[in-house]
C-alpha cells in the first residue's frame, strides 16, 4: 500500500490550505487514517484522525482550526487548515492505521501503520 500527500505549500498567517492523501493499492480494511506533522527539532506529533466508523479526534493545538474528513470511496484522506499560525510549520504526514490489503502475490498483509512521503506547509509573513 502507498500513500502520497499533496497540497502543502507557503501560507500567510491567518491563511487556509488543504491537504489531501491518497491511499493506493487494494486495500481491504483499515481503522483510522490520519494527519501526523513533525517542525524541525521536535519530535512528531498527532494533528487529526478520523476512523473507519467516521470519529473524528484532534490535537488540543488546532482544534476549531483543522477539520479532517475523508472519501472512502477513493481512500483520500483531507486536512482542512484554517485561521493557520506560523507554529502550524511543519512536515505533515499522512498515514493508515491497522491497515489489511493483498499483495502483489494476492497475499493478504496486515500492516500495523502505513505512511506517506510527507508534505511542506509554511506559514510565514
Amino acid at each position: 500500500v502507498q500513500l502520497q500527500a499533496s497540497g502543502g505549500g507557503l501560507v500567510q498567517p491567518g491563511g487556509s490550505l488543504r491537504l489531501s492523501c491518497a491511499a493506493f493499492g487494494r486495500i481491504l480494511s483499515f481503522n483510522a487514517m490520519g494527519w501526523h506533522r513533525q517542525a524541525p527539532g521536535k519530535q512528531r506529533e498527532l494533528v487529526a484522525r478520523i476512523t473507519s466508523g467516521g470519529e473524528t479526534n484532534y490535537a488540543d493545538s488546532v482544534k476549531g482550526r483543522f477539520t479532517i474528513s475523508r472519501d472512502n470511496a477513493k481512500n483520500t484522506v483531507f486536512l482542512q487548515m484554517d485561521t493557520l499560525k506560523p507554529e502550524d510549520t511543519a512536515v505533515y504526514y499522512c498515514n493508515l492505521d491497522n491497515v489489511n490489503y493483498y499483495s502483489a502475490h494476492d497475499v493478504i498483509v496486515a500492516q500495523k501503520e502505513a505512511w506517506g512521503q510527507g508534505t511542506q506547509l509554511t506559514v510565514s509573513s
